[in-house]
């Protein structure tokens, strides 16, 4: 089992040409998996985790409603905004500037085999990086994603999860609202949610915070929880051994 990872920031990136490299590399991992069951071998497969941000842009999962996007075509180009039918599971989600946007492409295969438990260990490193700014977040029964006062009326989503995989190899991921303006919410059913609120870092501490910050803080829980070893660059980030 290889738990090395390829850590990738690509910065701000169209959302198609995010979408493009990720399905290369998904597509090199999972031939990878191919050709060592033709060949009967066991070479190691790799790993990423990539961290970006995109410009507005809404995306519709396979099993999510079109009628969930309240905007037609003009307004899309009022608001900047592009919209995507992805294959990735929910169903509508927004991503833009401010949010920080995970796509980790692994092979479960050298972590564990359960898509259940994968999209709650995603939520714990969300939810124990919000905890490292004294933010107390938790899960909504019944539905993806992480939460803010999950258990009465006040409940807010602040980050969204979306997967696929295919032979144990994912891709998409989640989207964590940091600085996001959330007036772009308001032009969708979020996740098919009508009823409940969205929230972003930013509004539940009253400031900006430092992006950069939150994805050192989140590169480490997810070091830690998955048991990877973070490559960047000729460094070695390690469980435990996260160096800023």
């Amino acid at each position: 089992m290889n738990k090395k990872v390829f850590f990738e920031d690509w910065g701000k990136v169209d959302y198609q040409e995010a979408w493009d490299r990720q399905e290369q590399i998904f597509t090199k991992v999972v031939q990878q998996k191919t050709d060592n069951r033709i060949k009967g071998t066991d070479q190691p497969t790799d790993n990423y985790l990539i961290f970006v941000e995109h410009p507005h842009v809404y995306t519709l999962g396979k099993s999510g409603k079109p009628e969930n996007l309240l905007l037609d075509d003009t307004g899309l180009l009022e608001k900047q905004a592009t919209y995507y039918k992805i294959n990735r599971g929910g169903d509508i989600t927004y991503h833009g500037p401010g949010q920080l946007v995970g796509y980790p492409i692994l092979d479960l295969d050298n972590f564990f085999t359960d898509i259940h438990l994968y999209m709650r260990t995603i939520e714990e490193a969300v939810i124990l990086t919000l905890a490292d700014y004294g933010i107390r977040a938790g899960r909504y029964p019944g539905y993806t994603g992480v939460w803010l006062d999950s258990d009465n009326e006040k409940a807010r989503k602040i980050c969204a999860i979306g997967v696929r995989a295919s032979r144990w190899v994912t891709m998409h991921g989640f989207a964590f609202n940091i600085n996001t303006d959330l007036s772009y919410f308001s032009n969708i059913v979020p996740c098919g949610i009508e009823d409940k609120d969205v929230t972003s870092l930013q509004r539940e501490l009253g400031h900006e915070v430092n992006i950069n910050d939150v994805k050192e803080k989140l590169q480490r829980h997810f070091a830690d929880l998955f048991g990877m070893k973070l490559l960047h660059g000729s460094a070695i980030y390690a469980v435990g051994n996260l160096s800023k």
